[in-house]
């Protein structure tokens, strides 16, 4: 990219409120989304102060998406990724530059559509099976039922059914633990990230926990050449054939950081989607009736498979507004390999640059009463390109993207075939910024359709728990994430 312009960095306007020392770190801790809402005015881009350094945000789309194409330059960075590959190390979505075209070819084939549909229909009996376990008149704790039902058919996709019941249970509240860190690791100062507190502590047992787990199932699985037919055989299996020899194949430290990427990307963006999908129909009945007509339309009586999916364009349409809505990552960094010119601005080697998704999904010049819920103004087409990214764009689009949309829009028509849902009081629910847009805490009420199973007679009770303790298939455990109708 030539480096014409005559501006720098310097001439960006910063964003108001910058405290001393501190930047902008008490606001975007204290309310994230007001804050990044509050520079919609700027329609180009920002700079935003953290601590003694400071982050470009990138607030038009033309120019978000010249970030995105342009990789090579605007590569993976800064503190989000630097928090990330904490965990999952240099997997496909937070490596870097160099290390990405490889990555990408030995990781393709585990999406290829062959393949994807044997992962819906896997998908479809565990969103079957989930709603079969609710009661009438239950009392959801919905995100933690939908990182339940997520968490174990990630699982028998990628390892086929490898892991045990318990370990099972221990990986999804250690996957819980490491989410719930992530934002405020990711806003912390590194000094203060090595403090051993209790919190920090918690997090480290259950990174190298996590870590531990799938690293004993690749050791399994390299001692059994079998294709199980999930996405672990495939990543085993896979050969770089433009590698030098044509034979390269993914180590066991890359092939655990891939696992470790698809599991949590699988698992906690698509249980967040789903979370927000069914709170959105459960306050708008009209669309969730419309829904709940096609997907009976749909299946007329047949088990739900990805066969059906042609047929389900407004469940589509509800993803897709939902993503909108509420982006899994609603900010995201890239850092600059070397100097390079955006929209006129010169800018440094080494500068950060924030992309948001959010911000731009809620621009009322691109999408007429933004913050209002209307799957029927994608009736028109596709999305723009430029101004919806909830998967990114460009080379380091999400590798799932396609994966994802299949999962969430079979289950939400598995759960709506079953079940009417309502909210649980008036009051409106607001995202929890972690990492994602995260929906804990959120519950909803189940109501049986007059078609749908028959409900158990006799009274039943349970505490229903937000904290991502292991669930209990025993109604009234702790850590029951159903509290069930008396």
């Amino acid at each position: 990219m030539t480096d014409t312009s005559t501006a720098t960095a310097a001439s960006v306007p910063v964003a108001p409120h910058a405290l001393p020392l501190l930047g902008h770190a008490l606001p975007l801790l204290r309310d994230p989304l007001a804050f990044i809402m509050s520079l919609s005015g700027y329609r180009e881009m920002v700079r935003v102060r953290l601590g003694p350094s400071s982050a470009v945000m990138v607030c038009d789309p033309a120019l978000t998406r010249q970030v995105f194409l342009n990789d090579r330059i605007f590569d993976k960075g800064g503190p989000i990724y630097d928090r990330i590959r904490e965990v999952i190390g240099d997997g496909l979505s937070t490596c870097a530059y160099p290390l990405h075209r490889r990555q990408r070819r030995l990781c393709q084939p585990s999406f290829h559509p062959t393949r994807l549909s044997g992962y819906g229909t896997v998908f479809a009996r565990a969103a079957a099976v989930k709603a079969d376990s609710w009661h009438d008149g239950d009392i959801l704790d919905v995100t933690q039922e939908m990182m339940t039902l997520t968490t174990r058919a990630t699982m028998e996709t990628m390892f086929s059914g490898a892991l045990a019941e318990e370990t099972m249970r221990r990986s999804l509240a250690d996957t819980a633990v490491i989410v719930s860190a992530f934002f405020r690791r990711m806003m912390t100062p590194a000094l203060l990230r090595s403090v051993p507190t209790a919190q920090k502590r918690r997090y480290d047992r259950a990174r190298d926990r996590l870590a531990s787990t799938i690293a004993q199932i690749i050791t399994e699985r390299r001692a059994d050449p079998t294709d199980h037919a999930d996405l672990l055989s495939t990543l085993v299996s896979a050969v770089d054939e433009e590698s030098e020899g044509g034979q390269q194949q993914l180590s066991d430290s890359e092939l655990a950081d891939e696992a470790l990427t698809f599991f949590l990307g699988g698992m906690e963006t698509t249980a967040i989607t789903l979370a927000w999908a069914l709170h959105l129909l459960a306050t708008h009945p009209e669309v969730q009736q419309r829904l709940r007509a096609e997907a009976d339309t749909a299946r007329d009586g047949a088990e739900l498979s990805p066969a059906h999916l042609p047929a389900l364009g407004l469940a589509s349409r509800v993803v897709t507004e939902t993503l909108r809505l509420y982006p899994p990552a609603w900010m995201m960094t890239r850092t600059l390999r070397q100097d390079a010119e955006l929209g006129g601005v010169r800018l440094k080697r080494g500068s950060t640059l924030v992309l948001s998704p959010y911000l731009l999904h809620r621009r009322a010049d691109l999408y007429p009463e933004p913050d209002r819920f209307d799957p029927d103004r994608w009736l028109e087409g596709q999305p723009d390109r430029a101004s919806y990214i909830p998967f990114g764009a460009g080379a380091r689009k999400c590798i799932g993207d396609q994966f994802a949309l299949t999962e969430a829009i079979l289950a939400l028509t598995a759960i709506v075939s079953r079940w009417e849902l309502s909210p649980v009081g008036a009051q409106p629910f607001r995202p929890k910024v972690e990492t994602s847009l995260s929906s804990r805490g959120l519950t909803l009420r189940l109501t049986e359709r007059p078609t749908g199973r028959g409900t158990d007679s006799g009274p039943r009770e349970a505490v229903a728990r937000s904290a991502p303790a292991q669930p209990s298939t025993q109604p009234g455990a702790p850590g029951c994430p159903v509290q069930h109708k008396e």
